[in-house]
């Protein structure tokens, strides 16, 4: 993380693409949003759209905008996210779940720096910085020819891995802590703090949903408190269960595991609202589903 960290102050103040790689939880919005604060672009817009949460047309018109007329129901011109952002940053979140049509009008854009709106011939002059993220390999998608390597490559001067929560754990205690004193000012529990043995399954918890998953943990943990203690009882069951599962088998259950528990947890708490738990957990709809038949977990209803 201080790697990363020294990457982000280098190319913080540069007007340079950046691409960033992680799970879904690690914190690529996070690291958006620092690249934003700590640029000569701060003052200006801070645009974000998720590339996987709109059917291809109606992406493009969010990216582009539209003119009155350009299709049914246009009764009037909109501007897009890259008119929104302009001077500022746009964030395209899920990069790479844009049809081949979209990579190859967004790399158009990055080149030219200018489009037109759905329906106009008007050419509009842009300037903004995109910041890509991604929770696959973007260089197996290039590989698997489902992304495009030109417009990788315009996407990608720099690249920013974020690594799983798995792989820093020694950061657990801190990060409890940082949220901790976050959640107990905001709820009005100052003096609520976690036991021996609550901290004990945090630190031998795997985390699959990475440090947004530890971050509703410890707000959930410190809501449920019921002194100023938070003992091992206000912890989630599939924590506890995860806990039980390493104790039984005298060895840690694997990531996919831990996985299945969750999403089965989340979408408990969801009453099987897919929509919401995929909010949750930071994924697609669409990726909810391909882990929900991975795991054999029965489909509720919405």
């Amino acid at each position: 993380m201080q790697r990363v960290a020294d990457l982000i102050e280098r190319v913080a103040p540069s007007d340079a693409n950046v691409l960033v790689l992680g799970e879904s939880g690690t914190g690529k919005d996070a690291v958006a949003r620092i690249l934003h604060d700590r640029s000569a672009r701060r003052a200006a817009a801070f645009v974000k759209i998720d590339c996987a949460a709109l059917p291809e047309d109606l992406l493009e018109s969010e990216l582009f905008g539209y003119e009155k007329g350009a299709f049914t129901g246009a009764t009037d011109s909109k501007p897009g996210r890259f008119e929104a952002a302009h001077g500022g940053t746009l964030v395209l979140d899920e990069i790479a779940s844009l049809s081949q049509s979209s990579q190859a009008k967004l790399l158009r854009v990055i080149e030219e720096r200018n489009f037109e709106r759905l329906g106009g011939k008007q050419s509009i002059r842009i300037d903004v910085r995109i910041i890509a993220l991604a929770n696959i390999s973007m260089k197996e998608a290039v590989r698997a020819r489902a992304f495009r390597d030109d417009l990788y490559y315009r996407l990608a001067v720099v690249t920013i891995e974020m690594p799983r929560l798995l792989e820093r754990m020694e950061d657990v205690a801190d990060l409890v802590e940082e949220f901790r004193l976050q959640f107990a000012a905001r709820h009005n529990r100052p003096m609520v703090r976690f036991s021996d043995e609550a901290m004990g399954l945090l630190k031998s918890y795997d985390f699959p949903g990475n440090v947004r998953e530890l971050r509703n943990i410890i707000e959930s943990a410190v809501l449920a408190a019921t002194g100023d203690v938070i003992g091992a009882q206000q912890l989630p069951d599939y924590l506890r269960s995860a806990a039980r599962l390493m104790q039984s088998r005298n060895y840690k259950p694997s990531l996919a595991e831990i996985e299945a528990v969750y999403i089965r947890e989340v979408l408990e708490h969801t009453r099987g609202n897919k929509t919401r738990a995929a909010e949750i957990l930071g994924i697609s709809r669409k990726n909810l589903y391909e882990k929900m038949n991975r795991y054999k977990i029965a489909l509720t209803k919405e």
